[in-house]
Order: structure tokens, then C-alpha cells, then sequence
């Protein structure tokens, strides 16, 4: 600890001190800045996301044809199919 108070230790000038200050202070708020928008982005994306899901489920995605037969008439031929191929 002796040594080590014994040590000079550079300071800059004041001036120097100052620009410093206001740069680390001017890249801290454009962090915070880009942090907000990521957050917005991801936000954003999330939302889309449920939306896309809504739809989906709603059978909103793709126009829709009057004449398909329903899902459950779909899904009983597939079972019977495979029912024969075993």
C-alpha cells in the first residue's frame, strides 16, 4: 500500500476531464436510446406475433373456400389411412 501511494497517477486537464465527461455522458444516452427501441422492437414483434397466431386460428391467414370439407372430416381420413397401412 506504501508503494502505491507513492505512485504519481496522471490527471488530465480539466478541459480534457470535461470532454470526457460529455462523451461518456452522450454515448450512456444513445445506449439507453438503442435499449428503448430494442425494447419497442421486441414489443412490437410480440404483438405481431399473437396477431399472426389470432388469425392462424381463425383460418384468417388465406382466403377461405366454401366447398373444403371441415378439418375433422380431413383428420378422420387421415386416421383411416393409417389404420390400413398398419
Amino acid at each position: 500500500m506504501t508503494a502505491l501511494k507513492n505512485l504519481p497517477i496522471a490527471i488530465p486537464p480539466k478541459s480534457e476531464q470535461e470532454e470526457i465527461f460529455h462523451l461518456v455522458n452522450k454515448y450512456l444516452n444513445l445506449a439507453d436510446r438503442v435499449e428503448q427501441s430494442s425494447q419497442n422492437a421486441r414489443d412490437n414483434v410480440y404483438r405481431l406475433t399473437q396477431s399472426i397466431l389470432t388469425k392462424a386460428f381463425r383460418g384468417e391467414l388465406v382466403p377461405q373456400d366454401p366447398n373444403d370439407e371441415p378439418a375433422s372430416v380431413t383428420l378422420e381420413k387421415l386416421r383411416d389411412k393409417e389404420r390400413k397401412e398398419q
